[in-house]
């Protein structure tokens, strides 16, 4: 029961993130657009609805356990982008924050990449996707 409690409780962790990284997105999809400019990539206004909409699936998949380990799996990527693309080594000069909110992505990639191997758990998930976490990824 406690290990059944413990994974729901991680996906509910990770669901939330991405609902609240989308719903934040949705909210003022300018300044995300704005933000993805001021890092150098071009195009950000398409780039911050791409991202809201990825994010979105994120958190179904994460949340209902359905292509659960890919979904995690996508999302460790997604965030290590991030974490260089926004909080890298270039960013970490005179801005000492910089460099926590990098830790910070590099741990939940850590996470994510736990949980893709692993899988959605045996309870309360829908468990369909082309990996499978019972025979590796």
């Amino acid at each position: 029961m406690g290990k059944t409690i413990a994974i729901c409780l991680a996906r509910l962790i990770f669901g939330g993130v991405f609902v609240m990284a989308a719903a934040f997105k949705f909210a003022g999809m300018q300044s995300t657009a704005d933000y993805i400019a001021s890092a150098g990539f071009p195009l950000s206004l398409p780039l911050a609805w791409i991202a809201a909409f990825f994010e979105s699936a994120l958190a179904i998949c994460l949340l209902t356990g359905a292509f659960f380990s890919e979904a995690a799996l996508l999302a460790g990527i997604y965030v290590i982008f991030l974490a260089f693309s926004f909080h890298g080594p270039n960013r970490w000069t005179g801005a000492q924050a910089e460099f926590g909110f990098f830790i910070d992505h590099l741990t939940f990639f850590a996470g994510l990449l736990f949980a893709a191997v692993h899988g959605p758990g045996e309870r309360f998930a829908i468990r369909v996707g082309m990996l499978r976490s019972d025979t590796g990824i």
